[in-house]
């Protein structure tokens, strides 16, 4: 007998499908969240402030992507048009101990938290005493649990009435499919919840696809991924030293193993925001020795979302399109205009490198590199690609 053929199952990622995710600023109050924000976006935001809650609804704001490919495309076809990738951003109102229990702005602020993708978590780790801290002192650690349990203890609760409402479908009876998967939901959601109480975030679990697919529907806080912030002051960023580094380290490390630490400068951040021009900036930075975190910051969140790019390019456009990983063609296509995925014929692709290494469509089509490519092409990062469709939509 021939070996039966081994059926693997398709990785489903954590998270909402679709290519226009957001991430959520996210801390407790007075660490740096509103004015990290406006330094981002440079989009000065009306109420920050130096007391708790003072952002009381999400701010949203769109940020620029850093691509030196769409920098080069648009240098080699000098377009009409230049349209880069954008990263939308949310700040969210401060977190307090308690919030999953509505204390301080906790409902609203977990109601906002649910509806982004992935998390910029603010931590703060320099003194002043001018700005009051909610907690009494500096203690990044201690913050970094407050806000871990706050949002494990929501997703526990969350997911405990969401076991009732399954329970009581699987206790209809009967071999109906909706009973059925209602007992297969029963012991998944047992797993989540046990998960959760013994500390650990949904996100660094390992799990089934099938159990993917109920965390995916669930929205749960934990599942989404998240960014660690390090607020330092300018003079402690710039010497890369802070007393508080390694303990956040050996936190991450055990509670959200994995998940990146970055170390920004807040208030320098703000004061570069504020200069006229990136000639000052980088000159400014250039007399300090040190760099912005901004650009690292914006490009580890589309890869934390597993966000990825394809470009068109010509002399009347070149824009940069934002994909989830793993998209065919005929769905990149459907980024563009739904009716080019109903009516795709092919995509003909060039790889980024191809096409600068050669200087134009007809060099790299001369050198046999221009591929055709059908309904199961998986688009890569970086593919500079024409699409054919039917009825002319091109």
């Amino acid at each position: 007998m021939p070996p039966k053929k081994q059926v693997q199952e398709t990785k489903i990622p954590l998270g909402r499908p679709g290519n226009n995710l957001k991430s959520g600023i996210v801390g407790l109050a007075n660490v740096g969240k509103s004015t990290f924000f406006q330094a981002i976006t440079r989009c000065p935001l009306g109420n920050p402030a130096n007391y708790p809650f003072a952002t009381i609804d999400p701010e949203e704001a769109r940020v620029i992507v850093p691509s030196p490919r769409f920098d080069k495309l648009c240098e080699m076809y000098k377009p009409a048009s230049e349209v880069p990738a954008f990263l939308t951003i949310y700040d969210i109102a401060g977190l307090t101990r308690g919030a999953h229990a509505g204390e301080g702005l906790g409902n609203a602020f977990l109601s906002n938290i649910r509806a982004v993708d992935a998390i910029y978590q603010v931590v703060r780790c320099f003194d002043d005493a001018e700005i009051i801290h909610i907690e009494g002192d500096v203690n990044p650690v201690r913050d970094l649990q407050i806000i871990n349990d706050e949002l494990r203890l929501k997703d526990i609760e969350f997911s405990k009435k969401y076991r009732e409402n399954v329970e009581k479908t699987a206790k209809r009876g009967g071999q109906s499919m909706e009973v059925k998967k209602a007992k297969d939901e029963l012991d998944m959601i047992d797993k989540i919840i046990e998960h959760l109480e013994s500390g650990k975030r949904v996100h660094n679990g390992v799990w089934s696809p099938k159990e993917v697919e109920l965390i995916n529907s669930m929205l749960l806080l934990t599942a989404k991924p998240s960014i660690y912030l390090v607020n330092l002051s300018e003079r402690d960023y710039i010497r890369k030293k802070n007393k508080h580094l390694l303990g956040i380290k050996q936190w991450v490390d055990e509670n959200s193993p994995g998940d990146l630490i970055i170390p920004i400068s807040v208030s320098l951040e703000e004061r570069l925001s504020h200069m006229e021009t990136d000639e000052e900036r980088a000159a400014e930075l250039e007399k300090l020795g040190t760099q912005s975190a901004l650009n690292k910051i914006i490009i580890t969140m589309r890869q934390a979302l597993g966000l990825i790019s394809f470009f068109t390019s010509g002399p009347d456009e070149v824009r940069e399109w934002t994909i989830r990983e793993g998209t065919k063609a005929p769905a990149a296509a459907g980024v563009i205009h739904g009716d080019l995925q109903k009516t795709f014929i092919l995509a003909q692709v060039q790889r980024y490198e191809d096409l600068v290494e050669c200087g134009d469509e007809a060099a790299v089509k001369a050198a046999g590199k221009l591929m055709q490519k059908g309904k199961e092409y998986v688009v890569e990062d970086g593919d500079v690609i024409y699409f054919r469709a039917a009825a002319g939509k091109n």
